[in-house]
C-alpha cells in the first residue's frame, strides 16, 4: 500500500508535499550575503600577513654588531653579503640568539658608520667568503601575494561547499530569518487513493464532497456553492486519519502538502506564525491543492487557558495565523484544509466556527465488515495459505483499528519468516493477535506456590465471565507470564457493541474483580496481581456514577469530565463530588461480595478449571469452558 510519507528537505521547512509541479529552482545566495564575505576575507588576510610575516626569515635573526664581531673572531662565520652598511651572514656553527630565546644560523646585523675598525682583514684572515647575492633570498612580491591569498580561497570553497550542502541555511540568523524556501518537488510513484482505505465508508461519502469540489470546482461556483474551508477529522488514534486526508488528495488528482501541528512551534516567537504564512503561500502557487494539518490540537487549543502566559506567546502567535490564512481563502482558490485530532473537544472555538473548520467528520474504529476489508488490503502483499478466514480474524477482533490491524498482519508475516514458512497460515494469525492482544511471552520460572495462586487468580477471572449473563465469552486462559501480567484471560464480544447497560457494566465489574476475590477465597489474603484489574474497574465505575448516570443518588448528569480530569476546574460542587466518590465505593463493594459468592457457590468448578490450568498452562474457549463444565450459549445466527 502507498503509505509512504515524503521526507522533508529543511529542519525549517515543516511540512511535506507531494503530486506539486516542480517550479524552477531559485537563484542559490551567499550565506550571510557579501557584506559578511568581505569582512570575513578581511581577518584571514590579516591572519595570514602575520603568519607569513613570522615564517618568512626562517632561522633568521638580527643581532647586533659586536655580536658579529665575536664570531668573526672566533672563526664561525662562513660568508657575508654586504650591501651598504648592512651585512648578512651565515655562521658554521649555530649559536644562541643573546638575550632571546632560540638559536639561529643566518642573521642581519648594521655596522655602525663610526665603526673604525680592521673588519675587510679579519675576514680575510678567517676565511670568510665574501658573496655576491645575499645570503638569505627574500620572496618576490607576487609569490608572498599568492601565499596571503590562499588561505581566502580555500575559505571561499568551503563556504560556497558548505552553502549548496545545506541549501542556503547557514544564512538563518539567532531570530529565525532563513533564506527563501526551496521550491516543493514531485512526489514519484502510485499515490495513495479511496481504494487503499476500507471500513470507514461513511467517512469517504463525506470527503466525496471535497474531492468533487476540486475536480469540478466550476460546477459549484456556477450554482453559487461555497465549499467548507476546511474539514477536520477527529476520532482516536489509528483509525485511518492522515490516509483518508491523503487519499483526499490522491483521489482528486492534486498536490498535498501536509505536516504536524507542533513542528511548527519554535521558542523563538514569531517563527511559528512565518511557517504557516510560507506554506501556505506554497500552496496558493499550486492551487488546486490540499493541506493537511495533522495533531492540530497541539497548537488550537482553547486561548486564555492556564497553558499560556499572557496573549502573545509562540503557540497563540502561530494559531492566529491560522486563522488569518483559513478566513483569506475563498472558493476560488481552490484550497482545502484537512486536520486531524483526537481531542476535538479542547479546540478553539473559533478554529471550529463555519468559515474554517466548519465540517467536522467523525472517523471511527471499523465495524466486523470494515475489519474485514482492511484486513484484505493489508494482506495483499502477503501470500496466504487456502485455508486462511479473514472473516474469522474479523470477528475476533472487535474495537481494533486500521492501524492495528495492519500491525497484526505484519506480526504474522513476521512470524512465518521466522517458522521458515512460505506463506502465512491461520495459526499465524492466531498467534500474533495473541501476542497482539496479551504481550509477548516471557522466559519466566514461578515458585510452584505462587504458579498455583495465577491459576485460581486467572480461574476466578474466567469462571465469572462464564457466569455473568450477557458477558463477554471468554476466549482464552493462560498462565504463561506476558508482557507484565503473570497470566492473561482473553474475553470478546461476538458481535460489535455500541452501546452497554448497567447489567453488562455491573458483569464487566465483577468479572475484573474475580480474580482478587479467587485469591481472597482460596488462600484467604490479596496480592499486588490485581493492580490492571482495579485500575479497570475503577474507570468504569467512575463513567457509570460521574458520567452515565447510573446512579440514582448522584442524578442524570455528567460530574466528571472524559477523561477524568479537569484543568480549569470542578464541574461539580464538592458535595456532588463526594456523592461520586460514595456511589463508587458502593458499586464496586457489591460487585466484589458478588464475585466472592459465587466463587464459593461454584468452589467446585473454579478448583477444575484452575487444575486444568496448571496441567496444561494455556486453555482455549472450547477447552476452558469444558473445564469449567459450563455450556457455551449459542451465538445469534447473524453474529455467525
Amino acid at each position: 500500500m502507498a503509505n509512504s510519507v515524503p521526507p522533508r528537505d529543511r529542519t525549517d521547512q515543516p511540512w511535506r508535499s507531494e503530486g506539486a509541479p516542480p517550479p524552477t529552482p531559485p537563484k542559490r545566495k551567499m550565506p550571510g550575503g557579501w557584506p559578511g564575505l568581505v569582512l570575513a576575507a578581511i581577518l584571514v588576510f590579516c591572519i595570514a600577513f602575520v603568519a607569513l610575516s613570522y615564517f618568512t626569515n626562517g632561522d633568521e635573526r638580527t643581532i647586533s654588531y659586536t655580536e658579529f664581531t665575536k664570531q668573526v673572531t672566533a672563526g664561525n662565520v662562513t660568508k657575508i653579503y654586504a650591501k651598504g652598511d648592512t651585512i648578512e651572514g651565515q655562521l658554521k656553527n649555530e649559536q644562541p640568539v643573546p638575550d632571546g630565546k632560540g638559536d639561529y644560523t643566518k642573521f642581519t646585523t648594521q655596522r655602525p658608520a663610526f665603526a673604525d675598525d680592521d673588519l675587510w682583514q679579519q675576514l680575510t684572515r678567517k676565511g670568510v667568503t665574501v658573496t655576491a647575492e645575499p645570503v638569505v633570498v627574500q620572496r618576490s612580491l607576487l609569490a608572498n601575494l599568492l601565499l596571503s591569498l590562499a588561505p581566502l580561497l580555500l575559505l571561499v570553497l568551503l563556504w560556497v561547499f558548505l552553502a549548496r550542502r545545506m541549501g542556503g541555511r547557514l544564512g538563518a540568523g539567532p531570530l529565525g530569518r532563513k533564506a527563501p524556501p526551496k521550491p516543493v518537488e514531485v512526489t514519484s510513484g502510485k499515490r495513495t487513493t479511496f481504494e487503499d482505505v476500507a471500513g470507514i465508508d461513511e467517512v469517504e461519502g463525506e470527503l466525496s464532497d471535497v474531492v468533487d469540489f476540486l475536480k469540478n470546482p466550476q460546477a459549484y461556483r456556477e450554482m453559487g456553492a461555497r465549499m467548507p474551508g476546511g474539514v477536520l477529522l477527529s476520532g482516536p488514534p489509528g483509525t485511518g486519519k492522515t490516509l483518508l486526508a491523503r487519499a483526499v488528495a490522491g483521489e482528486a488528482g492534486v498536490a498535498f502538502f501536509s505536516a504536524s501541528a507542533s513542528e511548527f512551534i519554535e521558542m523563538i516567537v514569531g517563527v511559528g506564525a512565518s511557517r504557516v504564512r510560507e506554506l501556505f503561500a506554497e500552496a496558493r502557487k499550486v492551487a488546486p491543492a490540499i493541506v493537511f494539518i495533522d495533531e492540530i490540537d497541539t497548537i488550537g487549543r482553547i486561548r486564555g487557558g492556564g497553558a499560556s502566559i499572557g496573549g502573545h506567546d509562540e503557540r497563540e502567535q502561530t494559531l492566529n495565523q491560522i486563522l488569518t490564512e483559513m478566513d483569506g481563502f475563498t472558493g476560488s482558490e481552490g484550497v482545502v484544509v484537512l486536520a486531524a485530532t483526537n481531542r476535538a473537544d479542547v479546540l478553539d472555538p473559533a478554529l471550529t466556527r463555519p468559515g474554517r473548520f466548519d465540517r467536522i467528520v467523525q472517523v471511527s474504529p471499523p465495524d466486523r465488515g470494515g475489519r474485514e476489508a482492511i484486513l484484505r488490503i493489508h494482506t495483499r502483499d502477503i501470500p496466504l495459505a487456502g485455508g486462511v478466514d479473514l472473516a474469522q480474524v474479523a470477528r475476533t477482533t472487535p474495537g481494533m483499528t486500521g492501524a492495528e490491524l495492519a500491525n497484526l498482519a505484519n506480526e504474522a508475516a513476521l512470524l512465518a519468516v521466522k517458522r521458515r514458512q512460505r506463506e502465512v497460515t491461520q495459526g499465524d494469525l492466531s498467534d500474533a493477535l495473541e501476542k497482539v492482544q496479551l504481550g509477548a511471552e516471557r522466559a519466566l520460572v514461578m515458585p510452584e506456590e505462587e504458579r498455583r495462586r495465577t491459576a485460581y487468580h486467572e480461574s476466578g477471572h474466567a469462571l465469572l465471565g462464564m457466569l455473568q449473563p450477557g458477558a463477554d465469552p471468554v476466549r482464552k486462559v493462560t498462565i504463561v507470564p506476558r508482557g507484565r501480567a503473570l497470566g492473561v484471560t482473553l474475553s470478546t464480544p461476538d458481535s460489535d457493541k455500541y452501546a452497554y447497560t448497567e447489567e453488562y457494566l455491573r458483569g464487566r465489574i465483577i468479572g475484573a474483580l474475580g480474580g482478587m476475590a479467587a485469591e481472597h477465597v482460596v488462600f484467604g489474603i490479596v496480592t499486588t496481581g490485581s493492580e490492571n484489574d482495579l485500575e479497570q474497574v475503577t474507570r468504569l465505575v467512575r463513567g457509570m456514577v460521574g458520567r452515565w448516570g447510573m446512579s440514582e443518588r448522584v442524578g442524570r448528569f455528567t460530574a466528571i469530565g472524559g477523561d477524568g480530569q479537569e484543568p480549569y476546574g470542578l464541574t461539580a460542587a464538592p458535595a456532588t463530588l463526594d456523592a461520586v466518590d460514595h456511589e463508587m465505593r458502593r458499586i464496586a463493594d457489591e460487585c466484589y461480595e458478588s464475585a466472592c459468592r459465587q466463587l464459593r457457590d461454584n468452589r467446585d468448578r473454579l478448583d477444575a478449571l484452575a487444575q486444568a490450568l496448571l496441567a496444561s498452562e494455556t486453555l482455549d474457549e472450547e477447552a476452558a469452558y469444558r473445564a469449567a463444565g459450563i455450556a457455551r450459549l449459542t451465538k445469534n445466527p447473524s453474529d455467525a
